[in-house]
């Protein structure tokens, strides 16, 4: 046994102090709130947003449009992009590209879907199926002999 390493029992000393109990306690008198103003009187609440008086930020902050949030979330996929895959040797000419077939290539966010864009141009027959298309990718797909089909 060494005298240095003697504590006290578990749960034989408190950890809370006592506030308020006389000056003996070293927390008497003002009970550890200060001299007066706000926080110190009883049934002090004051919201944490609150401050002072000054024009609270969430008041100051512009707030601008409007989020819908039925709104429904597309992956973009460019012609350009799909023709670098057939470029690579990913897809060749005649192919099935759908949206499984993109993820598995490493196309693709956590929502899945997939919208064809008309950037850049296509020369090779492609059956493409996706979510949805845009006017000028769907135009320039059926140009190159392909086919397009929208998927649900």
């Amino acid at each position: 046994m060494d005298l240095s390493k003697l504590t006290p029992a578990k749960g034989s000393t408190k950890t809370k102090k006592r506030i308020g109990r006389g000056e003996g306690s070293g927390n008497g008198g003002t009970a550890g709130k200060g001299h007066n103003g706000q926080k110190s009187r009883s049934g002090a609440s004051i919201p944490a947003w609150f401050e002072g008086g000054q024009m609270p930020l969430q008041r100051r902050v512009p707030k601008f449009g409007f989020k819908n949030r039925f709104r429904v979330a597309y992956d973009a996929l460019n012609l350009d992009r799909l023709a670098a895959l057939v470029e690579t040797g990913a897809i060749s000419e005649g192919d099935t590209v759908n949206p499984a077939s993109l993820k598995a290539m490493g196309f693709g966010g956590k929502n899945g879907r997939v919208k064809v864009l008309g950037g850049g141009d296509i020369n090779v027959k492609l059956d493409v199926h996706a979510h949805a298309f845009s006017a000028s990718a769907r135009e320039k797909i059926e140009a190159a002999g392909g086919s397009v089909t929208i998927v649900d």
